[in-house]
């Protein structure tokens, strides 16, 4: 059965990755959460998608070059060790993204990989699961050698021939542009990640695809979607 995640959280109706968008995505039945991550000046993992602030809180500040402090001061950005808490206590999968290209190369995967171990005991317990994915060929590679399960994400079809990874992400378009794509995955033994699928139409993509997880920024109306 394909499990649906919380993009963001619930990120059609309320504030990319915020916490009342986390908790609407539990509440709308998600079975896990994605999130972006970056590092702070001062070494903090930040649930941020941009480089920047400025579509979100209409500032030029940088992620890579402010302080965790300067950041909220914006805007009431989240870290990870507080989303890795609520996933822990709801029982809810993790999927999660480092962005990339970042001046401090490996240093957000390295903290990442910190943060996972010490709090190891914990997931188990909640026997949640946790892939950690990116577009960075590099910082899969990284997670792999780690011993995390790694998700390559892609957007050309050719990618799906990088071996060495537990899975590929592919977004929503690729699939309805290539029918075959998600048969040539699962031959391939590979997990499917699929993002972000929102709509009726993208349900009916997913259709005898196999996806293992699919991304959305309104998990529980995909869900109706795909229970029609």
């Amino acid at each position: 059965m394909t499990a649906i995640y919380g993009h963001r959280g619930a990120s059609l109706d309320l504030p990319e990755m915020s916490f009342v968008a986390y908790f609407e995505a539990v509440e709308q039945g998600a079975d896990g959460f994605e999130c972006d991550i970056r590092l702070s000046k001062d070494g903090y993992l930040m649930l941020w998608h941009d480089e920047d602030m400025q579509r979100m809180a209409n500032s030029p500040l940088k992620i890579a070059h402010s302080t965790l402090r300067e950041i909220q001061q914006v805007f009431p950005a989240m870290i990870f060790e507080e989303l890795l808490a609520i996933a822990i206590d709801e029982k809810k999968n993790l999927a999660l993204e480092t962005k990339h290209p970042v001046p401090t190369g490996g240093a957000v995967e390295k903290k990442l990989f910190e943060v996972l171990s010490a709090n190891a005991e914990q997931i188990a317990a909640a026997g949640i699961d946790i892939v950690i994915m990116s577009f960075s060929w590099r910082a899969v590679m990284r997670a792999k050698r780690a011993g995390f399960s790694a998700i390559y994400l892609i957007v050309h079809k050719w990618q799906r021939f990088f071996c060495f990874v537990d899975g590929v992400g592919p977004s929503i378009q690729l699939l309805k542009r290539d029918k075959n794509f998600a048969k040539k995955v699962k031959a391939s033994g590979k997990k499917l990640f699929v993002w972000t699928a929102n709509t009726e139409d993208d349900a009916k993509a997913l259709i005898g695809s196999g996806a293992d997880v699919v991304m959305s920024d309104a998990p529980g109306a995909l869900r109706e979607f795909l229970e029609k």
